[in-house]
């Protein structure tokens, strides 16, 4: 089984998803007239625009558009900022953070396309709105094959499996910084997600609208006091970063070196696998955005990408560069982890910890509402409960099982769910630029 799973995991990852994903990026790009540049500053008006506004709520069905980008953030924002990032360096060089920073500009175009499709296609179930690529696989494709499959896998990537993987990394987490015991971790978790579930989506809304901006904001000050501290480092780190995006750098602890191709792979494949972009997931969140235009909730997507790969990620890289926590050899959480205790003292590594705990927390909250469109898909309202009850299951056993199987299939099912949801794009890429045009000619110039 495990060999099996490798050998899938190998195939998709390393010779087709990356480039079909990026592919995709560049499809989108040129053909919604590179909407990076034309809308990405009326995106940041459209989701900050309102969120002081008094009027500015969400109906009991559906959320505001600052609310849906936060639960995308929400499942974006996670782990693979800390270590993702930090393996990319290891494996890339300080040359893959550029990679990092072309892929997350394609995948912006991408995460337009995902949330116009998405908001067109939106649908009832019971009292509340629902959508995603299993909506618009269904009524737009007119697939119920790759509607079907791609329900299937994504409650399993991330609603089963991806949970199970977060909550490890927070009773981990917790364990290292302030000894708690794995399972215990795990049932605390599991105790404070289901209170935010039992309250359905006005209360994930008010979740992630409230602790996502304050992780997100928390983490950022802390990896800015860093760059401060360390400012000498800092021209020097992005001269690393240039230099090493087109040449060969030397290897830490090797002969071999480095090679451009490497830093252009695994910079490519942790933007992409970060801000989530062309897999399908954070559609999801953006279905559910009460929004005059279905273009306006393209544009707030597209900041998602910026706060979790251009910013968050960024600084990641920035910290273990200035720090020279890419030079001690580690890798992964181990890296980023040295930098901030380098950065810090003792009390980064807390830091980290905390950081970590809020990050995975939030994305299993996001990762289970994604599922949940999902369950209502193939199922049906009634269903929900049921699903609710076994992901909390999940996240306990999560937290102190740890098999590399299981992570292995959670990559293997993040893969499989991305094919047709890749499919669905390129078969609707002409109704997402549709949408864009109609935006432009009927309603630019006349919002309220």
């Amino acid at each position: 089984m495990q060999g099996f799973v490798s050998v899938v995991n190998g195939f998709l990852w390393n010779n087709f998803l990356i480039y079909a994903l990026l592919g995709t990026g560049i499809y989108y790009t040129i053909r919604l007239g590179i909407p990076q540049i034309s809308k990405v500053g009326p995106g940041f008006k459209q989701v900050f625009g309102g969120i002081f506004k008094r009027d500015e709520k969400a109906d009991a069905d559906g959320m505001t558009s600052f609310q849906a980008l936060a639960t995308a953030v929400a499942a974006q924002v996670g782990t693979g900022n800390l270590a993702g990032v930090a393996t990319a360096i290891a494996a890339g060089g300080p040359g893959a953070v550029f990679w990092m920073w072309i892929s997350a500009i394609f995948g912006m175009a991408t995460n337009f396309g995902e949330a116009v499709l998405a908001q067109k296609y939106a649908d009832r179930v019971g009292d509340e709105v629902t959508g995603g690529p299993a909506y618009y696989l269904s009524k737009g494709v007119r697939s119920k094959f790759l509607a079907g499959f791609f329900a299937v896998t994504i409650i399993l990537a991330l609603g089963f499996v991806g949970n199970m993987v977060q909550s490890n990394s927070i009773s981990t987490a917790m364990n290292t910084a302030f000894g708690i015991n794995k399972l215990i971790g795990g049932i605390i978790t599991a105790i404070l997600v289901g209170l935010i579930l039992i309250g359905g989506m006005k209360r994930i809304a008010s979740f992630t609208e409230l602790v996502v901006p304050f992780m997100a904001v928390l983490y950022i000050i802390g990896s800015i006091i860093i760059l401060i501290r360390n400012g000498a480092n800092i021209i020097p780190a992005f001269k690393s970063i240039f230099v090493g995006a087109f040449t060969t750098q030397a290897a830490v602890g090797g002969a071999l070196g480095v090679t451009v191709k490497e830093a252009v792979r695994f910079g490519i494949a942790r933007g992409l696998f970060s801000n989530e972009a062309g897999m399908g997931s954070t559609p999801h969140a953006h279905a559910v955005a009460k929004v005059a235009h279905p273009t306006l909730q393209g544009m707030a997507a597209m900041v998602g990408v910026i706060v979790d790969t251009l910013v968050i990620c960024t600084v990641t890289a920035l910290v273990n560069l200035v720090t020279g926590a890419n030079l001690t050899g580690l890798t992964g959480i181990e890296m980023t982890q040295e930098a901030f205790r380098l950065g810090l003292g003792e009390i980064g590594l807390g830091f980290i910890a905390v950081s970590l705990f809020f990050f995975a927390f939030t994305t299993i909250i996001g990762w289970y509402f994604f599922g949940e469109a999902n369950i209502k898909f193939l199922f049906g309202i009634k269903a929900v409960p049921i699903y609710r009850w076994i992901v909390l299951g999940f996240i306990v056993l999560g937290s102190f099982l740890k098999v590399d199987l299981v992570w292995d299939l959670a990559d293997m099912f993040n893969g499989l769910m991305v094919i047709p949801n890749l499919i669905g794009l390129l078969i609707l890429a002409p109704q997402a630029a549709e949408m864009l045009r109609d935006y432009d000619m009927n309603y630019l110039g006349k919002e309220k």
